[in-house]
């Protein structure tokens, strides 16, 4: 039996697991949590730590119909005003909230598109911002951009803000793919973006594609991988398209029966990854690629790789704060989300309160199962000695743990006492040895297969 059939048996083509950017993951939050805990939880960040902050802007002048995130459509600018407005409310909040001493290791901008905001709205925002908390010498500022809805004087706004990391979505190149997706963006417009920012000495350009589209062959993908590789980015996220029209209604316009089958979709991820890989870059976890100046690779190497909502990430902070409707927040004690339509997240936050309507408070074994996660899908490896030290846990109970999920894998995983570790051969189903450790009910509701 070759590696690929004994992988399938596993359920490489056919299971249904989550990316695993949080554990638990957001199917098990729930309206137990709410804005007292949100409160409490800022609260209790020690006095002079540095936090990140994920600002939500959840506005598109075109509506994409492969994506799945909460956004809406806008022609003018009046809705982004008035949501800017709340945004602005809502870190009042935090500032009353929020110990002495506190300062950003990372503010990231998504959406959404973020770019829609115009120059004023971006001074405006970022003033709000580091007056509530004060950039740190090495903060990190990215900003997700569209490269149809940008131009110099918003490029010039953001870089007068500190912006240093852009973050652009692509997708695909092909035209047909595009025109298939409902998202029409030429190399040509992207290639001069990059160009813009590259001549505003932006210290950081990261790429986002994905496999999986309608129309997509090795071929074509290949062909878009060399468009994207002339535009020398410092990152690339290889994601897979996650089809759930019963969740995502636009995506009801994208045909299932265009779609590529699971073993197409591994064949379309493993021709980018031999491009990527050929060009120079690293491999990071199971979808991100890195080049020589990127960050990741020596996060790897050190043990402070993590795995987030907004992907792979060396950021050092151990609290996220997430601001705007749909927002989540994470913190030593759990996760927060706020409330995903945004008269409901505007209506609470007028109202002087958090717009916080549902999260997940650690319990029982949450943390041990959140590290075995965070760990396989950042290093393949769960090192014993490191987790009980940082957790404290019986080093009995985690052995017995990884030996009971390394017998459901039988031959494919090596377990000794150092840990488990997911050889190079069976990373493919690295979501999948995931889900094994995941102490809850895994409810995909949608194709989210590994390929």
């Amino acid at each position: 039996m070759d590696s690929k059939a004994q992988l399938a048996r596993f359920g490489l083509f056919d299971a249904d697991v989550p990316r695993y950017t949080s554990y638990p993951t957001t199917a098990q939050f729930t309206d137990t949590i709410g804005p007292d805990d949100h409160s409490a939880w800022v609260r209790a960040i020690p006095d002079g730590n540095k936090i990140s902050i994920y600002v939500h802007v959840p506005f598109c002048r075109r509506l994409c119909w492969f994506c799945a995130y909460r956004t809406q459509g806008t022609r003018n600018d009046h809705p982004i005003a008035a949501y800017l407005n709340v945004i602005k409310a809502e870190l009042a909040l935090l500032s009353a909230d929020l110990p002495q001493g506190v300062t950003l290791s990372r503010l990231y901008w998504g959406g959404g598109t973020p770019t829609l905001l115009t120059p004023s709205m971006i001074a405006d925002l970022t003033e709000t911002i580091r007056a509530v908390v004060p950039f740190a010498e090495d903060t990190e500022f990215s900003v997700e951009i569209d490269p149809t809805e940008i131009d110099s004087t918003r490029l010039d706004a953001l870089m007068h803000a500190g912006l240093s990391h852009a973050v652009i979505g692509i997708q695909d190149f092909d035209p047909l793919v595009q025109a298939a997706i409902g998202r029409i963006q030429s190399f040509d417009a992207t290639r001069d973006v990059v160009a813009e920012l590259r001549a505003r000495s932006i210290e950081h350009i990261s790429v986002g594609i994905l496999y999986g589209l309608p129309h997509q062959t090795p071929v074509r993908i290949a062909q878009s991988v060399q468009h994207l590789l002339s535009l020398n980015p410092d990152r690339i996220a290889l994601y897979g398209y996650a089809h759930v029209p019963g969740i995502a209604k636009r995506q009801q316009l994208i045909p299932s029966a265009d779609l590529p089958t699971p073993q197409e979709r591994l064949a379309l991820f493993q021709a980018a990854q031999e491009l990527l890989v050929w060009d120079g870059y690293s491999q990071i976890g199971i979808d991100h690629f890195c080049g020589v100046a990127d960050g990741l690779p020596q996060a790897q190497q050190t043990g402070q790789l993590r795995r987030s909502f907004q992907g792979y990430t060396d950021d050092p902070a151990d609290v996220l704060i997430g601001i705007g409707a749909s927002a989540i927040s994470h913190f030593p004690q759990g996760y927060t989300q706020n409330a995903p339509a945004t008269g409901a997240y505007a209506a609470a936050i007028q109202a002087g309160q958090y717009a916080t309507q549902r999260g997940h408070a650690y319990r029982g074994d949450d943390l041990m199962r959140a590290r075995v996660i965070q760990a396989l899908m950042c290093d393949f490896t769960v090192c014993r000695a490191r987790l009980c030290r940082d957790l404290d846990i019986s080093a009995d109970a985690l052995h017995r743990l990884l030996a009971e999920v390394a017998a459901r894998f039988p031959n494919l995983l090596q377990l000794d006492e150092e840990g488990l570790t997911i050889p190079t051969e069976a990373r493919l189903l690295t979501r999948v040895i995931a889900r094994a450790f995941d102490g809850y009910a895994v409810d995909m509701s949608g194709h989210w297969s590994p390929f």
